[in-house]
């Protein structure tokens, strides 16, 4: 394949040359300069959805040309992150943990994202959303919420993740179990008594089920700790538009680090746990057991999707403490930091509490 064009995410404003942005509440480019805005044109309907991608013909390396872009990123030292960056920026930190990176003239080839989720909220929302989510940690150390609440910028940050739809049909073969039960006479306390004893008779079960997946959603990225992306869902992704670089303006976007076949996997897993539940509900009975499943998998397709997360990074006494928020719903996750005199606080407090019950318990009697 010949060498795709770099895309730029700037736009110039038409009045006054400054960059416009993405206006999440206003869902148009903003010129914050001179105020001028935009009108995003987008598909006021998609038939079918967005367009999804053959597997096999990507793995083998044999997309279109359109279908391939490259961009120029940085790559994080601490945390891995790949993020995208303009010609025009030589240095910054990195927005998942707060490390000085220093960029790079390297290029990022890799596959055309499909669809995006732009942002619904705005910087303001989503910094009042960590915050309530810090006040509600009663063991988090002050000077880090305070250091919260002073608004220092948060990121808004296009994560990519890939989606897999695919049609499986499989064939099963196990045992179903059924409850009976069986009187006995046992002697407890030097006195016979009946008792019932549950038992389980098993018997052959086999079969066929079959289900069609669609867009299974795998995190692309390493940069954040899976549990804390997992947290934020779940994400309205019928709401995908398709991809337009004017909802990236005045934002970032990560570039994948996990690549498409490995991707698959992790949606391969998650098929077969589904498939297994499948299976044990075929099988019936009040217990299975599962021998065997032979999968055939059919007709995989995929896109590659961005969704929106606002991201902070905060250096608290010589540590990160890392947070993201659904750019979406305002749903918040991210580490749980604890204050040491907090914690022997409220030890103290309990201790004390103990006590005085103890003293007017035994002065009562």
């Amino acid at each position: 394949m010949t060498d795709a064009v770099i895309e730029e995410h700037r736009f110039p404003c038409d009045a006054c040359g400054s960059d416009l942005r993405y206006d999440p509440s206003e869902r148009e480019l903003t010129c914050d300069h001179c105020g001028n805005k935009q009108f995003i044109e987008t598909p006021s309907h998609v038939s079918g959805g967005l367009k999804e991608l053959d597997f096999h013909t990507a793995i083998q390396d044999q997309l279109p040309d359109a279908e391939i872009e490259e961009t120029r990123v940085i790559n994080c030292q601490n945390c891995s992150a790949q993020i995208e960056f303009q010609k025009d920026v030589h240095a910054t930190e990195c927005p998942y943990c707060a490390t000085p990176v220093v960029s790079d003239t390297g290029l990022h080839r890799h596959i055309k994202p499909r669809g995006v989720l732009p942002f619904a909220m705005e910087e303001k929302q989503a910094r009042g959303a960590l915050k309530s989510w810090l006040g509600g940690l009663w063991f988090a150390p002050n000077g880090l919420r305070e250091y919260a609440r002073k608004g220092r910028k948060m990121n808004g940050i296009y994560v990519p993740y890939w989606t897999f739809d695919a049609d499986t049909k499989s064939r099963y073969s196990g045992q179903r179990g059924t409850y009976y039960y069986e009187t006995r006479t046992v002697m407890r306390d030097g006195k016979r008594q009946q008792v019932r004893v549950r038992k389980t008779r098993w018997r052959s079960a086999s079969g066929r089920v079959a289900r069609f997946f669609d867009d299974v959603l795998v995190l692309a990225s390493r940069s954040l700790p899976k549990n804390y992306t997992d947290g934020l869902e779940p994400w309205d992704l019928s709401e995908l538009e398709p991809y337009n670089p004017e909802f990236l303006a005045g934002f970032r976007a990560e570039g994948y680090q996990v690549d498409l076949e490995d991707g698959f996997k992790e949606a391969r897993d998650y098929m077969d746990r589904m498939i297994l539940r499948d299976v044990k509900y075929d099988i019936g009975g009040d217990q299975q057991r599962v021998s065997s499943v032979d999968t055939t998998v059919k007709d995989v397709t995929f896109k590659h999707i961005l969704l929106p997360v606002w991201v902070a990074a905060y250096k608290y006494r010589g540590e990160t403490y890392r947070f993201v928020v659904n750019g979406r719903t305002g749903r918040v996750q991210g580490e749980r930091p604890y204050s040491a005199w907090k914690i022997g606080f409220a030890v103290l407090i309990g201790l004390i509490i103990a006590i005085g019950v103890g003293f007017v318990i035994a002065n009562s009697q």
